[in-house]
């Protein structure tokens, strides 16, 4: 559908937004590095909330070998409160086999990306593309609903699928800037106007070939998982025995004063166990700590 891919950047040269991650001066800086970090702490996160993480990540550690030289206590204590801290983790992983595998520049081959810890097939064409200007199918949840909606006349995506890749890529241009920038639009749309739960069709470049608002908006049913509420959960009692320990001024901290004071103890037990298999805390002789 090459109407779709041609509107869609020439929407997005006009209304893109100024994200840190696009503008030259960075790429320049940081280059593929840069990318990667920041599609790691993209994942699940919103943009606000990852752009001063990022500024402060990347100041610290302009490199993977900077990072690598680290301890991991420090990836899990800089990650702060962004979520999902085994990202953190798989970060500084990353980073030490960037260092060690290829010479410490973060490689262009997109298999020789997906080695790496923690790095999907998102995150791999991402960097690919966004870092290289290389020709992938960049799929995220934004450019699935996207193709779910405009192609398929659905209202929601269906479960990740290897079809997903194929779709974008049957809608790449051959040329390689073009092909980048349509990748980039279709999470844009998916990110700003068509929205999962309350999409902006008024205001879509797409609207008119769009197969869903042609089909008059058929409710064709959600698949999406749907995550559990925060408050009371055990990933609000994880993040408080992380905060914990990232808090601390000592070393290690004795298990039993770790957020002792957390209505559930059975839940903060939980929590302190998880932690540990995961890799996120280390425990030994009563005291708990962050990973060395």
């Amino acid at each position: 559908m090459p109407e779709i891919a041609a509107t869609l950047i020439a929407w997005y040269r006009a209304n893109a937004r100024d994200l840190p991650w696009r503008r030259a001066g960075f790429r320049a800086r940081f280059g593929a590095w840069g990318v990667l970090v920041s599609e790691f702490m993209l994942q699940q996160t919103p943009v606000a909330r990852v752009i001063p993480h990022l500024d402060a990540w990347l100041g610290r550690w302009p490199t993977p070998a900077d990072l690598a030289a680290e301890p991991p206590a420090e990836a899990v204590r800089q990650w702060a409160n962004l979520g999902y801290p085994r990202r953190a983790l798989w970060l500084h992983r990353a980073a030490v086999e960037v260092r060690d595998r290829h010479g410490g520049v973060v490689p262009r081959d997109v298999d020789a990306l997906l080695a790496l810890t923690g790095i999907g097939d998102y995150t791999a064409r991402a960097v690919a593309v966004f870092a290289y200007g290389d020709r992938h199918p960049v799929v995220d949840t934004n450019t699935r609903r996207v193709l779910a909606r405009a192609v398929d006349g659905c209202s929601q995506p269906g479960p990740p699928s290897p079809r997903d890749l194929a779709a974008m890529a049957a809608l790449l241009p051959e040329d390689l800037a073009q092909a980048a920038v349509l990748n980039a639009a279709t999470m844009e749309l998916g990110a700003v106007v068509c929205t999962a739960r309350a999409p902006r069709c008024e205001a879509c470049p797409i609207a008119s070939a769009c197969a869903w608002r042609a089909a008059g908006y058929p409710d064709t049913g959600d698949e999406r998982r749907r995550q559990a509420p925060y408050e009371g959960s055990d990933r609000q009692a994880r993040g408080a025995v992380l905060r914990a320990l990232r808090h601390t001024d000592a070393h290690a901290v004795a298990i039993d004063d770790v957020i002792a004071g957390w209505p559930d103890a059975r839940q903060r037990d939980r929590a302190i166990d998880s932690l540990i298999a995961d890799g996120l805390a280390e425990a030994s002789d009563g005291m708990l700590r962050l990973p060395v």
